[in-house]
This record gives C-alpha cells, structure tokens and sequence, in this order.
C-alpha cells in the first residue's frame, strides 16, 4: 500500500514516519516523499531510520508521485518559511494582524498556495482516484474547502488544536479523556468546546465557573477567565487572535515574527544536517523539541504544558484517518469535512470542523447542539472572506481578493484590503500572474 506525502522536505515528515512505523497493521509498505526542493528532500530521507519492509522513495515528480497512491498526506508550504515571513510583515506593515493562518497572514498564505494545491488535488483525482487525500496544508480549512470541490468526500481536513484542547480540559478535571463524549465546532483555527460529559453529566461548566481548575489548562491562562464563562465555552487557542486582536498585533509589530524565528531555525537545521547525514536525526530531534516548546509563542506566556509535548499531535490524528478509511472500522475524530445538516445555518458544502464518524465512506460530522448567535457569526464572516480567496485562486479575479480581504473581521478596510493585494503582487510572481497584474 502505497502512502504519499506532499511536502516531503518538511520539517515534520519524519513525525509522521515515525507515528507510521508505530502502526504496521496498516500495511503501508511504501513511502513516497515529494518536494520541489530535493536537497531538503535529501535531508529528511537521512533522519528516517529504515525499516524493514517499508520503502521509502523521493521525488520530485507530482505525476510519479501520485501514480497508484492510496493515500496521500499533503503537507505543502508553498514559499517555505520566507514566504510565511511575509504574509506577516505585509501585514503588520499596514497595522493588521500578522499570523501564519489567521487574518490578513492565512488569507495571503492561501492565495499563494491554492493554484498549487488545486493542480496536485486534480492530478490525483486522475490517476489514482480512489485513493484518500489527508490535508494538513495551511490554512487547513481554506485549503480543505477548495478541494473538497475536487475530491468531494475523499479529502478530510485535520488540525491536533481541538483534540489538544480537550485533552486539557479533561486533565484539568483528572478524568480520562477516552471515557468523556464533547461537542466541539467551529472551522479551522476557529471552533470552541461547548461540552464534556462523562456518564451523562456535563463536566465543563465545572471547569468554567473555577478560576484554579482553568488555570491547569492553557486556555484559561490565555483568556480571561470571565470571557469563558460569558461564552460558555472554551476557545480553541487561536480564537486569542480575535479575542485579543488589538493587543497582539501591537506586540508582534515590535518584535520578530513567529515566521522570522522558524526561518533562521530551519535554514539553521537544514544547513547543518546538509553537510553531515550521519547526525542528521540527532539533530533534528533537538530542534523539533524546540520548535514544540515554543509553538504559538506569540500567544502564550509560559512554556508548552509537558502534556501537548508528549500526547501526539497531527501526525497521530492523520494515521487515526488513514486506518479508519482504510480498514472501514469507524472512529470517532475531530476533522474537516462537508457540514450537511450539521449546523443548520450554513451551506451543506460548507467545510466545519467538529467531531466525526470516519470511516471507508469518509468523515460524517456528528449531531451537535446549537451554536450561539456570536459562534456562529465568526464563522460566516470568516468562511465568507475565505470563499473569496477561493474564488480569486480558482478564477483570477482580482476584484474577488480584494474583497475577501476587505470582509475579513481581522482587517474591516477596503483600502487596507487593496494594498495588501497590491503588496503581495510585488511579492509573488506567481499571484500577480494569477490575478492579471
């Protein structure tokens, strides 16, 4: 069984190799590693440790790639981190908010990666239809959304923020995180946990009305407490950029980016690993640790709970996927996939991320309780300003960019909107291209 990952030079291939190796009843006994950029794709193959009955190959050949895949992890970064680093310093140059998935950052990061995206979604739609793709690309939702036009029920969308955020919740009140039924839904980088019960009784506005319990749990030391309870629910951990949008963007324009901190790590990481193969996985070890401790710094104030360090992240929820598609025995996952009649209020085709029966037919949401009036509008507005993205990378329309930006929450200008498409024209070839300019 064939499994292929776009983005094979990334920086966190080997994670998911090594969740892979974890799980041999999968049968996956080839990998394909696929990246444009060969030398990074030699480093990675050099920090996995070969094991038997598992080949791995590199290429960098979409057609070869995909051939007889059955399931693809797609992983991309198209830029790399430098392009990252400016979708946030555009950004924060014009006074909005600079972040990789969020805002002005995740809409600039999406117009970039679409056409790509998109063209590798329609090469596997053709020669291996029947096989699954897996998405991770950021922004996961956006991404996901354009694609399932593609692949329809075979593309799921994946995120380790939900399932981290409840596995908090639930060690803040010791009680076993396999043993509790939760509601959770928004869509990517957008969604709050609303229940958590556990024999019938929900748990969560215990959690909610104690101060010392929310403090165990890094989204009770990142929020204020009594913005919690006034929501009665708990965010995932990037609604901070909305919630705390004035401040954040203050902070961040006087100091280095996230992009600018993983960019000198990684050019750091490949450079060195480059020029001696042998200490290859030595080192990447030491900075994937690190990189992990400070993971969404520029929100936190304290280091990484020990916890999320050890519990597993996207890898492990992409494996959970692949074996539940693969063997046909359902499992229950936080995931994006298309909404039906989940939450009422938004289009079916809209792609949500809640909690999902996956299995060889793909992710059906699960019944949820009703969404509040600001729930539900957060998620309109941003999936509204998303849709257009969509639209500009799908058709070329620069109007429809401009737009998208100009709606966002996050930016709310249509002359901030136009000079940020005007912007990433002079930084991007290939968005000026697409857009006429």
């Amino acid at each position: 069984m064939r499994l292929v990952i776009l983005g094979g030079g990334g920086f966190r291939v080997p994670l998911v190799y090594r969740a892979l190796i974890r799980r041999p009843w999968l049968g996956i006994d080839e990998v394909v590693l696929y990246d444009v950029d060969l030398a990074r794709l030699a480093v990675v193959a050099a920090v996995l440790e070969p094991t038997p009955g598992v080949r791995i190959l590199c290429t960098d050949s979409l057609t070869e790639a995909l051939t007889g895949a059955d399931v693809v992890f797609s992983a991309i970064r198209v830029g790399g981190a430098a392009g990252r680093v400016r979708d946030e310093r555009r950004a924060l140059d014009l006074g909005v908010l600079g972040q990789e998935t969020v805002g002005a950052g995740g809409l600039s990061f999406g117009l970039r990666t679409l056409p790509v995206a998109l063209q590798a979604a329609r090469l596997q739609a053709e020669l291996a239809p029947d096989s699954w793709l897996i998405n991770f690309t950021n922004p996961a939702g956006l991404i996901t959304q354009a694609l399932s036009d593609v692949l329809g029920p075979r593309v799921i969308g994946i995120c380790d923020s939900p399932i981290g955020l409840v596995r908090r919740a639930c060690r803040a009140l010791e009680i076993d995180p396999e043993r509790v039924e939760y509601d959770y839904a928004g869509i990517n980088h957008l969604g709050w946990l609303t229940g958590l019960r556990q024999d019938g009784r929900d748990l969560l506005p215990d959690l909610l009305c104690d101060d010392a319990l929310l403090a165990r749990t890094e989204e009770g030391r990142l929020f204020d407490p009594q913005l919690l309870r006034s929501l009665h629910a708990v965010p995932n951990e990037y609604l901070y950029f909305y919630y705390a949008a004035r401040e954040v963007t203050a902070a961040l324009a006087g100091s280095a980016t996230r992009g600018e901190v993983v960019l000198a790590e990684q050019d750091e990481f490949y450079r060195v690993a480059g020029g001696d193969g042998a200490q290859a996985a030595e080192l990447w070890q030491r900075a994937r640790q690190h990189r992990e401790e400070t993971y969404l710094a520029e929100a936190r104030q304290e280091d990484r709970d020990e916890g999320d360090l050890t519990g597993g992240g996207y890898e492990e929820v992409a494996l959970d996927i692949a074996q539940a598609v693969l063997s046909g025995r359902p499992a229950e996952l936080i995931v994006n996939a298309r909404n039906g009649s989940t939450i009422p209020q938004l289009p079916e085709s809209t792609v949500i991320e809640t909690r999902c029966q996956v299995d060889a037919t793909g992710a059906h949401p699960l019944p949820l309780p009703t969404l509040g009036l600001h729930q539900l509008g957060l998620i309109a507005s941003v999936r509204a300003s998303e849709l257009g993205i969509i639209e500009a990378a799908v058709t070329g329309h620069r109007e429809a960019a401009i737009h998208a930006f100009a709606i966002h929450p996050l930016i709310g200008s249509r002359q901030v909107a136009a000079d940020l498409v005007t912007s990433i024209e002079a930084d991007e070839p290939a968005v000026a291209a697409l857009l006429g300019a």
